[in-house]
């Protein structure tokens, strides 16, 4: 079986401070580890679910809050674990117990990104809807699970936070020239916050298309350290980087106008998007923030 371009990458490479702190990262709880394991068998019983989410009252509380709040709320609220697999579908039902460990661990503020508390996981969920979107809209066959590596795709962040804050004024140097910031996180640190992120994910035994998508977020048309072009992209890294960049260039404004940035023509090519839908998805993408911003209470780590 063909590796993952994450596993293609030599660890080595990356500064041992740094490696120490990937390898030290909290894993995901095993009950969330035996549901994804669970969730690759093609017949899942509801009572297995239940039985795993009884060993942790904490991820099915958070799971049910996530399936009942603004974003992935249903018609009728949901009160039990089975009613939620019921109504959503076990694939949807992986994504919000995903959502629900990650919102602990990401609604936490990350120093050397200035990130306030709530700030990355908010980026990070309105990537997700977007990406998500994104796919329905355009009829891009529902087997790519877009939203889970647009939700994990700045996790890396978490470890590499501190490394940038100590090395800010050189990375902030190099940007002034006119590199982006990740390849002036790479140039200063051997590393960038993709390549982190990914190397966790591969960690936590991700499948290789959600680990090569959050590797290549910022880069979809290449696939080493060194920037060489590949010939394939997937339809997950181009899906999360177009929704990474919207945020990315419209994140704090009230509206897309002389502020969208644009991504690469063969990239817009591979989706069959044009530019006037891109700059519509845009447009719908700037407001589902301003909703969810309205919609997530940090402070109670929870949706309402």
């Amino acid at each position: 079986m063909e590796l993952s371009e994450a596993k293609r990458l030599k660890e080595d490479n990356i500064p041992e401070n740094i490696r120490l702190k990937v390898s030290s990262f909290p894993s995901m709880p095993q009950a969330a580890v035996k549901l994804r394991n669970l969730f690759k068998k093609d017949d899942v019983p509801i009572n297995e679910i239940e039985n795993i989410l009884r060993q942790d009252p904490g991820l099915s509380a958070n799971i049910l809050r996530l399936a009942n709040s603004a974003h992935f709320g249903l018609s009728s609220k949901v009160g039990s674990l089975k009613q939620a697999v019921m109504l959503l579908g076990l694939k949807r039902f992986e994504q919000i117990a995903i959502s629900a460990y990650m919102n602990n661990t990401m609604d936490k503020p990350v120093e050397g990104y200035d990130l306030a508390p709530g700030k990355l996981w908010l980026h990070s969920i309105a990537v997700a809807t977007t990406a998500e979107a994104m796919a329905k809209f355009f009829k891009i066959d529902d087997s790519y699970d877009v939203f889970t590596p647009a939700l994990l795709h700045d996790m890396g962040k978490l470890i590499l936070g501190k490394f940038v804050k100590e090395e800010a004024k050189q990375i902030e140097s190099i940007v002034e020239k006119g590199e982006s910031f990740v390849r002036a996180e790479h140039m200063v640190l051997g590393t960038d916050h993709a390549e982190i992120g990914a190397l966790i994910l591969q960690n936590w035994s991700f499948p290789n298309d959600i680990v090569d998508a959050v590797r290549w977020h910022h880069d979809p048309e290449y696939i080493s350290t060194t920037y060489k072009r590949i010939k394939n992209p997937s339809i997950q890294s181009d899906i999360v980087y177009i929704s990474n960049l919207i945020f990315q260039s419209i994140g704090g404004s009230d509206s897309v106008d002389g502020k969208l940035s644009m991504p690469p023509s063969e990239v817009l090519n591979r989706l069959r998007i044009n530019l006037d839908q891109y700059k519509a998805l845009a447009e719908k993408a700037l407001i589902w923030l301003h909703k969810l911003s309205e919609n997530l209470s940090f402070e109670q780590n929870t949706f309402y």
